[in-house]
């Protein structure tokens, strides 16, 4: 069987799948009994592997938290001897302990397998040459898209995140087909297009784009797509559960593909933590399948999505899920509105006339919570004349008013005027004080 087209597995009919699932669910519960919390979890609950009959009774698993793993940090996960283990990921762990994820030899080659998946999905070829513009190291997008790519036979390029104008002479010198970057980089990658002079569709081999690792909308992938003239494939992956290849969007385009023989979806309401609706949004909540060195069950992601109904015109059986709309501790309360940073930047990204960065700062002034949104003006658009600007940036207030019914003060700077961080992108600074409380 082809590791990155496995069309028995992709397009089978829901009722196998569902048996399978359960299975699978069955061998996760029975390794993860061999690590120290869920041994003690799940004996507590008066359960044992030979209790999951049908993917139903996953509802008697219980959840694990990002608390739970710094909690037991560092083995308290760990299902399999320590020298079994080959890799580990871990999150910073500046504000504590960090997350960290052990891999054996099976899970590295699973997870490659995955990711190899995901790529061909979205139209990516052995022989293709896949530039990796990411962190390598402890991040996952590095390695987790190096061993796909290499998984799925294409020449690859592990050029790191970063120094624009190397990234630009690699794809030249090379006939780079298949960029991964994050969203908000590969606005700047091209204004270093635009400042040597070159042009991508003459000067490179560029066919498609992969991007990830940070939350962005779908205007956001448009401008991109806009910017370098191919198309551009969402991925979606988290450390917990690998890294890259949970879900990926096939040639469609139409919702991200979750492996569902490597993974249970829940989608829950964050309250209470019961199932919402098909197509209604809520806490995808995961459980791993196919992972032996720490199996990680019902996992709260924290991150916001939905079931998308109806079935893809690829032909692959796996349920979608739309892009991630945000994080629930991403949102933000300020006089007394709940507010998302991803529905500031939709507004945002309607307006031609501004660039891909913007920066939302809070702060605390004469002992009041205020709002300030700075944005970069794109720079076929600014011409420092001050009336337009003004009309612009009345535009975009009036807009965001609408939208998050609190109006911020808005601020229109001149392009690169912004922080360029290497990693995801800054979106929003709380410098508030207690005294706006």
């Amino acid at each position: 069987m082809s590791i990155y087209w496995q069309k028995e597995m992709e397009t089978m009919n829901r009722s196998d799948l569902a048996r399978y699932q359960a299975e699978k669910l069955r061998e996760t519960v029975r390794q993860a009994t061999k690590s120290s919390f869920y041994g003690a979890a799940l004996k507590q609950r008066g359960l044992a592997a030979e209790d999951i009959r049908s993917l139903a009774d996953i509802d008697k698993l219980p959840m694990t938290t990002k608390e739970d793993l710094r909690q037991h940090f560092p083995y308290g996960f760990l299902s399999v001897p320590r020298d079994a283990v080959i890799r580990l990921h871990c999150s910073s762990g500046t504000t504590g302990n960090p997350t960290v994820i052990f891999h054996n030899r099976h899970d590295l080659d699973s997870w490659a397998n995955l990711v190899a998946r995901s790529l061909f999905s979205a139209g990516a070829r052995p022989g293709d040459v896949f530039q990796n513009i990411c962190g390598y190291g402890l991040f996952t997008g590095g390695l987790g898209f190096q061993y796909g790519a290499e998984c799925l036979g294409a020449l690859t390029i592990p050029a790191g995140a970063g120094n624009s104008r190397r990234q630009i002479q690699l794809m030249k010198n090379f006939g780079t087909t298949v960029i991964h970057a994050i969203p908000s980089y590969l606005a700047r990658l091209h204004e270093a297009f635009r400042e040597m002079g070159a042009d991508i569709a003459r000067d490179t081999k560029l066919r498609l784009l992969v991007i990830g690792a940070e939350p962005h909308t779908e205007g956001q992938r448009r401008r991109i797509q806009d910017l370098f003239g191919v198309k551009a494939f969402n991925s979606y992956g988290l450390s917990e559960m690998n890294g890259p290849g949970v879900a990926f969007e096939c040639e469609c385009q139409n919702g991200l593909h979750l492996w569902e023989d490597a993974f249970i979806a829940e989608i829950v309401d964050p309250e209470t933590l019961e199932p919402v609706p098909e197509g209604v949004v809520g806490e995808l909540v995961m459980t791993t399948l196919d992972r032996q060195a720490m199996p990680i069950i019902r996992y709260r992601t924290r991150d916001l999505t939905r079931f998308l109904p109806g079935d893809c015109p690829c032909g692959r059986s796996h349920r979608r899920i739309d892009r991630i709309t945000g994080r629930t501790d991403d949102m933000f309360i300020i006089k007394g509105c709940n507010v998302f940073p991803m529905q500031i930047e939709k507004i945002l990204m309607a307006f031609p006339e501004i660039g891909s960065d913007y920066l939302i700062v809070l702060e605390t002034v004469n002992g009041v919570n205020e709002m300030r949104i700075k944005v970069e003006v794109s720079p076929n658009w600014f011409t420092g004349e001050m009336e337009p600007l003004e009309n612009l940036r009345r535009r975009i207030q009036e807009e965001v008013r609408d939208e998050i019914l609190l109006t911020p003060e808005v601020r229109l700077v001149e392009p690169g005027a912004l922080p360029k961080p290497e990693g995801k992108a800054v979106r929003v600074q709380d410098l508030r004080t207690r005294e706006g409380e």
